[in-house]
């Protein structure tokens, strides 16, 4: 006579924690590696160039009509750039400005007014800004 077991067997898959794992481990990489930008306050058109892409530690943002824009919001002239040299004191605050001074991107749109451009750069200098570099986007 022959017995036959009355256990089931259970069929075991593959373990799942390896996969598990691997895709933590790719969510870690993906969330170390990006970086998440600001959205614009405005649409802006860089003017065309074949440089590589510019990073800063402050923004400001220009249009076609000549309206500035700091942090998301839509100031007067004299806002934005009393809202610039406030970020810049407390950038300042924090590290040595006089050795590495802060790097202060500017949006301007292709369309923005000559002279005012000119014009902003003349008191960017003024409030103490050193380093100015124009966004541009490649054509």
């Amino acid at each position: 006579m022959m017995r036959i077991s009355n256990q089931i067997r259970r069929n075991t898959g593959e373990p799942l924690l390896p996969m598990i794992d691997v895709v933590f481990f790719l969510v870690v990489f993906f969330m170390l590696t990006s970086r998440l930008s600001e959205p614009e306050p405005f649409a802006v058109m860089p003017p065309l160039a074949e440089t590589e892409a510019a990073e800063g530690d402050l923004a400001l943002y220009l249009d076609a009509r000549g309206s500035f824009a700091t942090k998301m919001v839509v100031q007067t002239d004299a806002d934005a750039l009393a809202d610039l040299a406030a970020e810049r004191a407390g950038l300042c605050a924090k590290t040595d400005c006089e050795a590495t001074p802060p790097i202060l991107l500017l949006h301007a749109d292709a369309l923005a007014p000559a002279n005012r451009v000119a014009h902003l750069l003349a008191q960017l200098g003024g409030l103490g800004f050193s380093d100015v570099r124009l966004v541009t986007s490649k054509p």
